[in-house]
């Protein structure tokens, strides 16, 4: 590597056809070696810098040629020496551990955007790169959300304090805060799990059933219960089944036909669907709404409990397993078996702390507007939009047409 110079070239200003050709090709000319490149365009504004080395003295030349050429395409040019020494100890940097971060809300400021970065600068991780990954919205039409995807280096020895951090970040500015770490799970996601009642839909059936049957006080009251430790899931869910004996079976068709669906349910559907993703239904709740909701967004698999019905009418009793947050991790690993993936190749996403389990064994569990106890427990938690703000944390942004798959390594 004698009489070798290393150079960062940066260049800044209008984006046009031919920069990157015209500038290569004289590096081309002298044989000089690349050794980076990165461009950003930002409202045609354009943002390229090329890091190369040049053997037996030719850097002169190339600088004055480069120099003439940006005169042609008027563009502006900078040249920084670097020494072999300041290079290698950049290549280690590269060697520290990278992560994802993205911000997602209805609208983000410029505050909320600085209030992230510095909980970044706090635990020394430098930001490499920011896209937007939601559409531009023209200046006359009101914007329903906004998700920035940060690509940060450095190293977390506890990335659950930073979570926690962000966590308690997202409460006060109310926006969504995800941190992944960048490995080869993270954009090889291939089965998604989802809770049903106040995740798929905005409600909770054995509630709706319980007002059919004129049992709603109670039911609500065995529900409290639980949620405060009385009870078990498995007792308390027993115990509200049996004050549903002799309701009409015909009450599950016409609740089933009216669910309130989540906001953003069909365009992530339609998106997993075209990717080529597995999708379940895991839930605490029935087969007969799992099976209605199956047919008619397309799921592959669904897990529910089964309420025993004869002569038409409900019986008070169940079919099979209870459906708890143990078993619900339990089918989570059968599926990644059936589907012959890593675990780390799964996503779950439930509201509740029966979800837990199977929110804490996925590749990337996300507690969907979901209470403070559970996202505290929770790796990500997703607040502020809809049910497609998923496709965000799964490496997707939005296109012209629909939505793609970015392409940041």
């Amino acid at each position: 590597m004698q009489n070798s110079e290393i150079i960062l070239v940066s260049i800044t200003g209008m984006d046009k056809p031919g920069i990157t050709t015209a500038l290569t090709q004289i590096l081309g000319k002298y044989n000089a070696k690349i050794l980076d490149i990165g461009q950003a365009n930002i409202h045609h504004s354009l943002s390229l810098a090329i890091l190369f080395m040049s053997e037996n003295g030719s850097s002169g030349n190339i600088l004055k040629e480069i120099l003439f050429e940006a005169n042609t395409l008027e563009i502006s040019v900078r040249f920084t020496a670097l020494t072999q020494e300041e290079y290698n100890n950049w290549v280690k940097v590269q060697g520290k551990n990278r992560y994802i971060i993205h911000i997602l809300g209805k609208e983000l400021s410029a505050e909320q955007i600085s209030r992230v970065s510095n909980v970044l600068l706090n635990y020394k991780l430098n930001i490499e790169r920011i896209i937007r990954l939601t559409q531009r919205i023209p200046l006359d039409k009101q914007i329903n959300r906004t998700c920035f995807e940060f690509a940060v280096r450095g190293n977390l020895p506890k990335t659950k304090e930073i979570q926690n951090n962000f966590l308690s970040l997202s409460s006060e500015l109310n926006i969504d805060i995800a941190l992944q770490e960048e490995n080869k799970y993270r954009r090889m996601r291939r089965l998604i799990c989802f809770d049903m009642d106040s995740t798929l839909i905005q409600t909770e059936v054995i509630n709706e059933l319980a007002e059919r049957a004129g049992v709603g006080k109670e039911v609500t009251a065995i529900t409290e219960s639980a949620m405060n430790g009385e009870i078990d899931f498995s007792e308390s869910f027993k115990r509200r089944i049996k004050l549903l004996e002799g309701l009409d079976e015909s009450v599950l068709k016409e609740i089933a036909e009216k669910l309130p669906i989540t906001e953003g349910l069909e365009r992530l559907m339609s998106v997993l669907k075209k990717s080529g993703y597995k999708t379940a239904i895991i839930s605490g709740g029935f087969t007969y709404f799992g099976d209605y909701l199956k047919d008619k967004f397309g799921f592959d698999y669904v897990f529910a409990n089964k309420l025993e019905i004869v002569k038409g009418k409900l019986t008070g009793n169940y079919l099979g397993d209870i459906v708890d947050g143990k078993k619900k991790a339990e089918y989570l690993k059968l599926l990644a078996t059936i589907e012959n993936i890593d675990i780390q190749q799964t996503v779950a996403v439930g509201d509740g702390a029966n979800d837990l389990p199977m929110l804490s064994i996925a590749g990337l569990g996300i507690a969907f507007h979901a209470k403070p106890t559970v996202k505290q427990n929770a790796n990500h938690s997703l607040s502020t939009v809809g049910l497609d703000g998923i496709l965000y944390f799964l490496g997707y942004k939005d296109s012209s047409e629909d939505i793609e798959m970015t392409n940041i390594s």
